[in-house]
């Protein structure tokens, strides 16, 4: 599997007005896979992967459950990846999707592709809502007490 590309669809972010602390919560969710022609590769088979992407600042229940009451903050992105795929490759994708399940093969690097682009783009937008970044720490400068 190559990935050869990505985009987005929908990007959002918002906070709730009297903002509480929470935890802060990744979610990935692959919301459909298509079939995607493209007449330059040859010997290989591409695919549409449809993604959502959310940072969700609420705490979770004793279930790991998040209550829609209790969400403080999200940014949520859509979007596609266009893979290609080799055809044994692209057999077991599409009996994986049949069950709504992504083979554990392709998942891990997909899940990895998907938070190395959204993480960075959701510090910006976390930070114009107001909403606190846990996922990246910005180095400071420190002063040195003057050494005589």
């Amino acid at each position: 599997m190559q990935i050869l590309g990505s985009n987005f669809t929908k990007i959002s972010a918002e906070r709730k007005p009297d903002f509480k602390s929470a935890g802060i919560n990744t979610q990935i969710d692959f919301l459909d896979i298509k079939k995607e022609d493209l007449n330059f590769l040859k010997d290989a088979e591409s695919l549409k992967v449809l993604f959502k992407f959310s940072l969700i600042h609420a705490n979770q229940d004793k279930d790991n459950k998040i209550d829609e009451k209790e969400i403080q903050g999200q940014t949520t992105f859509e979007g596609s990846l266009i893979l290609s795929v080799s055809k044994e490759e692209n057999k077991l994708i599409q009996k994986s999707w049949k069950n709504k399940q992504m083979p554990p093969s392709l998942q891990i690097p997909l899940y990895n592709f998907i938070l190395k682009k959204c993480t960075v783009k959701s510090v910006f937008l976390q930070d114009e809502v107001g909403l606190p970044n846990h996922l990246l720490k910005i180095p400071q400068l420190k002063a040195q007490p003057k050494q005589e």
